[in-house]
Parts: C-alpha cells; structure tokens; sequence
C-alpha cells in the first residue's frame, strides 16, 4: 500500500517559489529545498521528480498567485489606463512583504538568458506571451489604433514590463513610478 503524503503540495510549492523567487533556479539546490519545504529529498523526488520539477510546478503557482491582478487587467475596459495600473499594482505585487523581488518570471529569463533548459523556457516565454496578449487586448479597446500599432505598441509594454523587474528590486519607488509615467506619455 502507497503511503500517504504528509504535507500540502501547495503550501511546499509556494515555499519552494518563495526559495526560488528570492535566490533564483541555479541557487536554488535539492538540500535548500528540503529545508525550506519542510520534506525530504525522496518525498521531493516522489511527487516532483527533481528539482526541474519544483521549479514548474512553483511557475504554476507563481501564475496563481499574480493572477490577482491579472484578473484586474482582464476585467479592466479602460484600455491604456487599465496596462498602466497593471504595471504599478505588479509594483506592489512585487514588494510584497517589503521585499523587492521583481517578478519570478523575469528573474528567471535574466538569470537562465538564452541557454537556460527549452522546457523552463518555453514556459516563462508561455507566461510573457499571456501578459502580452492581455496588453493587446486592452490596447484593442481604442478603436483609433489599427492592428500593426496594437502589436507594436503590446511588444513595447511587455519588453518594459521585462525592465520593470530588475529596476523595481533596486530604485526607489519615484523612480520607478518615473519610469511607468514615461512608458506611457506615447501611447
């Protein structure tokens, strides 16, 4: 008989993104998980596979977690207004617990750049595109903009999302509102 798991996949996952979020993936190691998580290295291996696997699994989480504002953004029907409210409620979003984290999306596509493993890759580059086409969707909502300017114009806002990240970890927040209240003067 299989034996039952003594913990709550979801409570290890978040400590596991949490442990991810603050030191990165190649900093992150098994034994780093195991005392953060509260579980062994088999139990681990048992219901994740390794490492790889926590970390997916904690991307998945990560999406549960933001999708708060998410959401927000997708309900929003004030087009521009609704993209730029995003970008600062990721600010708070990021600064939670009065830690600067930045985005473990972001983080993760710095840290692992182009030779980082395809699947982890393909599933941060999943997560971008989401927010993307969230930025289109919402840029649709001016009916003077056309097609080819709506693509352009939700490339530029996720590429400065990207930029977002690394900046919210170290300036103050003038600057960073500086910076949202720039991205937005042209569109």
């Amino acid at each position: 008989m299989a034996r039952s798991k003594q913990y709550n996949e979801g409570e290890v996952i978040e400590k596991a993104m949490g442990l991810f979020w603050k030191n990165g993936y190649e900093n992150t190691s098994v034994r780093m998980l195991e005392k953060e998580m509260g579980i062994n290295q088999f139990s681990i291996y048992a219901s994740f596979g390794n490492k790889h696997g926590v970390f997916l699994e904690s991307i998945k989480y990560y999406k549960k977690k933001i999708k708060i504002i998410t959401d927000k953004l997708k309900r929003s029907n004030n087009g521009v207004v609704g993209i730029k409210q995003y970008f600062y409620d990721f600010l708070d979003f990021s600064m939670d617990d009065n830690c600067k984290k930045g985005c473990l999306v972001a983080n993760t596509v710095n840290e692992l750049g182009e030779n980082g493993d395809p699947v982890i890759m393909d599933e941060l580059l999943n997560f971008f595109n989401e927010i993307r086409e969230l930025f289109a969707y919402n840029l649709k909502q001016d009916i003077e903009k056309d097609e080819p300017t709506i693509q352009k114009q939700a490339n530029y806002l996720g590429i400065a999302m990207l930029g977002l990240t690394p900046a919210s970890k170290i300036l103050s927040k003038k600057q960073l509102e500086d910076y949202i209240e720039t991205t937005f003067l042209n569109l």
